[in-house]
């Protein structure tokens, strides 16, 4: 398979969602050769791309939103975003870090490896927590600055240098929101693309404290209970959307999708 992006949007064939071939990528003057493997369960054939922001897609394909993408990409979606993370991985380590000869493609292995210095690079990962907080039959939903959207979702964030999870979701509740937690509870995990981050996801129940919402951080935050009606929620296909539906209090009315 091949994923070209144009900064955060895939090439696909407009009608049936199709990757491009190689035809194609000839006709966009792509080598395959010079595509990133992705080594998905250790096999080279998946390569990425990213290609210049002015480049306009061939007739019958189009350049789409990825983040818009994932939830009709069905078993292709974990790829696709390996794909766009690897892809901006190799866009923004084109050269070495210590003498700033470039970088070449290991052949083995996912790496770009310097042939002046010897310095081996490989993709950046970063760790992020979320915590979807409890009180009672009460869920507490935000909704994020940095984001163009209406939807609330559960608080999140980086961890720091020498923090471990546990102690960056205290962290940033403490500084998003104002409130103490206890009862913290491991809920899953999932590679997040948006950006090369991987998301750690908690249950915990309030242990005090009053709503104080970091106004740089969060344009709202409350909390959610029976009679109340929910507003949009982040997408099932994020771990974000199964962490608050999997925790729904009793009474809540859902809105239909």
């Amino acid at each position: 398979m091949n994923f070209i992006f144009r900064g955060d949007e895939l090439l696909i064939r407009e009608t049936t969602l199709e990757l491009p071939d190689a035809t194609i990528c000839h006709l966009l003057g792509i080598r395959i050769e010079s595509m990133q493997p992705l080594w998905f369960q250790r096999e080279p054939q998946h390569r990425s791309i990213q290609i210049a922001r002015d480049v306009e897609p061939p007739a019958g394909y189009a350049f789409l939103k990825l983040r818009a993408l994932l939830g009709q990409l069905g078993e292709q979606a974990a790829l696709a975003g390996r794909a766009f993370q690897i892809a901006e991985w190799v866009r923004t380590h084109r050269y070495c870090g210590a003498c700033a000869t470039p970088m070449q493609h290991s052949a083995r292995e996912l790496c770009l490896q310097c042939p002046n210095c010897g310095l081996h690079a490989y993709p950046r990962i970063s760790p992020a927590m979320m915590v979807l907080v409890r009180r009672g039959q009460h869920i507490l939903l935000a909704r994020h600055t940095r984001y163009a959207t209406a939807r609330y979702t559960a608080l999140a964030g980086f961890v720091e240098a020498g923090e471990s999870i546990e102690e960056a979701v205290h962290r940033e509740v403490a500084e998003e929101v104002g409130l103490r937690l206890q009862n913290l509870q491991y809920f899953g995990s999932q590679s997040w693309p948006f950006p090369h981050s991987l998301m750690v996801a908690f249950t915990a129940d309030y242990a005090g404290g009053e709503l104080c919402i970091q106004e740089d951080e969060l344009s709202d935050a409350r909390w959610f209970g029976p009679g109340d009606e929910l507003p949009a929620l982040p997408m099932m296909e994020s771990i974000a959307g199964r962490l608050v539906r999997a925790n729904l209090p009793p009474g809540l009315r859902v809105p239909q999708p």
